[in-house]
C-alpha cells in the first residue's frame, strides 16, 4: 500500500479515560491504515475499544497518545473549534438510533449539516434532495420521524452524513437497532455507496453485518487482530 492510498493511519495510539481516581486504558498502542475506498467492519466484544477508534478516527475525541491523521491532517493536534469546522467537512456520521430530530420532516433532518456551510437555501434543497434520492426516499422528504419506519429513519439518517459528500462515512452498528430485513436494505445501500468510491468504517456486533464490509478487523483489550479473538 503506497502512502497516497491510505486515508486513514492511526499511530501507537493509546486511549485513557480517568474515572474518579482511576485510569481506564482503552486502547493501547494502537495501529491502523484503511485505504481510500476501503469498506471496513470493526468487531470486538463489548468495551474492546470499538466505539472509542471510531471516535477519534470522526474527531469526537483525540488520543492520550499517538497520532490520527485523515487525507494528511493530522487531526489530533486540532483544537476543539478547529476538529468541528473539519468534522463538519470531511466526516459523515450513521448512528444505531438514528439521532433524528422528531420535530423535523426528513428533509430538514438531512439539510441539518448544511447550515454549517455557506450554500444558500435553494443550493441546500438541491444537496437533500439528491441525498435522499441516493437513499430512495424521495418520496418520503416531506415525513416526520413517527411517520418513517426504523429502516426508512436510519436511510433518512444516511442520507445526511452523506448530504456533505464527506471524506468519510463512519457508522456505529448502523443495523443494530433494526430486523434482518431493513438491516439487509441498509447494507446494501451501505455497500453500494462504497462501490461509488466512499470509504466507510463500521463498528458491528454483528458477523452478518460484516460480511457487507471488504475487510474485517477485530479489537480485544484495545488492539487489533485480523483474526477473530479465541
Amino acid at each position: 500500500m503506497s502512502q497516497n492510498d491510505v486515508l486513514v493511519r492511526v499511530q501507537g495510539v493509546d486511549k485513557v479515560f480517568r474515572r474518579g481516581s482511576e485510569d481506564i486504558s482503552v486502547l493501547r498502542d494502537l495501529t491502523l491504515e484503511v485505504p481510500s475506498g476501503q469498506f471496513l467492519a470493526l468487531m470486538g466484544p463489548s468495551g474492546s475499544g470499538k466505539s472509542t477508534l471510531l471516535n477519534l478516527i470522526g474527531g469526537l475525541d483525540q488520543p492520550t497518545h499517538g497520532t490520527v491523521t485523515i487525507a494528511g491532517e493530522n487531526i489530533a493536534s486540532k483544537s476543539s473549534q478547529q476538529l468541528a469546522a473539519w468534522r463538519a467537512r470531511h466526516v459523515g456520521f450513521v448512528f444505531q438510533l438514528y439521532n433524528l430530530l422528531p420535530t423535523l420532516t426528513a428533509e430538514r433532518n438531512v439539510e441539518l449539516p448544511l447550515l454549517l456551510t455557506s450554500l444558500s437555501r435553494a443550493e441546500r434543497q438541491k444537496h437533500v434532495e439528491a441525498a435522499l434520492g441516493v437513499v430512495g426516499l424521495k418520496h418520503r422528504t416531506r415525513h416526520y420521524t413517527r411517520q418513517l419506519s426504523g429502516g426508512e429513519q436510519q436511510r433518512v439518517g444516511i442520507a445526511r452524513a452523506i448530504v456533505t459528500d464527506p471524506t468519510i462515512l463512519l457508522c456505529d452498528e448502523p443495523t443494530g437497532d433494526l430486523d434482518r430485513k431493513a438491516g439487509d436494505e441498509i447494507l446494501t445501500l451501505l455497500r453500494a455507496l462504497n462501490s461509488q468510491g466512499k470509504t466507510i468504517i463500521m463498528v458491528t456486533h454483528d458477523p452478518h453485518a460484516s460480511h457487507a464490509a471488504g475487510r474485517t478487523i477485530y479489537l480485544n483489550k484495545g488492539q487489533i487482530s485480523d483474526t477473530m479473538p479465541e
